[in-house]
């Protein structure tokens, strides 16, 4: 198993995977075949937006979590979706939680982690540093602090879902994953190396917030910059070090899509498979859409739908 700084392996995923055992959904894998005739190939789309919380984030949490001793004091920081997933995964395990969130993150997952049970502090993404925030009320609480993607209990729980999709429907020739911190991403190489060895896995971030892309390219781990991009679960400044060593090793390339095809994604999702998806959990299926992939069988993981309905009418009118 992988303890403190060891990297995690496909073992941890399958692990994780036991854990998360009746407490994760299993979520469902859509086909469309008018997705399926436009890129003249066979899409399958894993949906996490239908996770427990709203997102993909649930199973790293849990998995993290569920490692704690009884009572014992958690704290997270997260623009919303891994606030959610923490706060849940805390109340079922029955264990208090402090979520460092951004005073501007989507009012829906504001309300749902405090529907949850956790506490809140907000702070300014523009200018204050959350990791050091929580690093500090963690310190001052003798709580663990839980990451949003760069630790090994974390990365192996968001690796059940690409495992899952593999599973049901066996090897791929591609996989596209969102990439924001790269837990997901990091962990979906693990499941696709051990299950599809030979599958091509590309990650998929905001053009205006490409430091994975970059980070790829010059062999180290890039910072930028707060990224102005509709997909703000996706707005990281940069990879950590446990998702970039996976990634960097592993991963087939990293793509990115402006915010207009990520609106474009979102309606055609919306449309063809009644599906509410984040701008975020769009970006796989955008750059999917922009690439040569006739014959192939593709999957795509949809990563999360928590997007306030407001903001979803006005994006679908844009």
């Amino acid at each position: 198993m992988a303890e403190g700084d060891q990297a995690p392996t496909y073992a941890d995923v399958a692990a994780a995977a036991r854990r998360l055992a009746g407490q994760a959904h299993r979520t469902p894998v859509l086909r469309s075949r008018t997705l399926d005739e436009s890129l003249g190939a066979s899409l399958f789309f894993k949906c996490e937006n239908l996770q427990r919380t709203g997102s993909f984030k649930f199973r790293g949490a849990f998995n993290a979590l569920s490692r704690l001793g009884p009572n014992h004091p958690v704290v997270a920081f997260s623009s919303g979706n891994h606030a959610q997933a923490v706060a849940l995964a805390a109340r079922l395990l029955g264990l208090p939680a402090l979520i460092v969130m951004p005073q501007d993150a989507p009012q829906s997952k504001l309300a749902a982690t405090r529907g949850y049970g956790a506490e809140i502090v907000t702070y300014d993404r523009y200018r204050e540093d959350r990791e050091q925030i929580a690093r500090t009320l963690a310190a001052e609480r003798g709580a663990a602090l839980i990451p949003p993607y760069d630790d090994p209990h974390v990365i192996a729980g968001q690796g059940t879902a690409a495992a899952e999709l593999l599973e049901e429907v066996g090897a791929l020739d591609s996989l596209f994953v969102c990439l924001g911190g790269g837990g997901l991403l990091s962990g979906s190489l693990l499941s696709v190396r051990a299950l599809s060895p030979r599958c091509r896995v590309y990650g998929v971030e905001p053009a205006a917030g490409n430091d994975g892309q970059l980070s790829l390219r010059s062999g180290s781990i890039v910072r930028i910059a707060v990224p102005q991009t509709i997909a703000d679960g996706a707005q990281t400044q940069a990879l950590g070090r446990h998702t970039f060593e996976i990634i960097r090793r592993e991963v087939a390339d990293i793509f990115t899509v402006t915010d207009a095809e990520l609106i474009e994604a979102l309606r055609m999702l919306a449309e063809r498979l009644k599906l509410v998806v984040e701008p975020t959990g769009c970006l796989g299926f955008a750059a999917a859409r922009s690439h040569a992939l006739a014959g192939q069988r593709v999957g795509i993981i949809l990563s999360g739908g928590n997007v306030d309905a407001a903001r979803l009418a006005r994006l679908l009118a844009a």
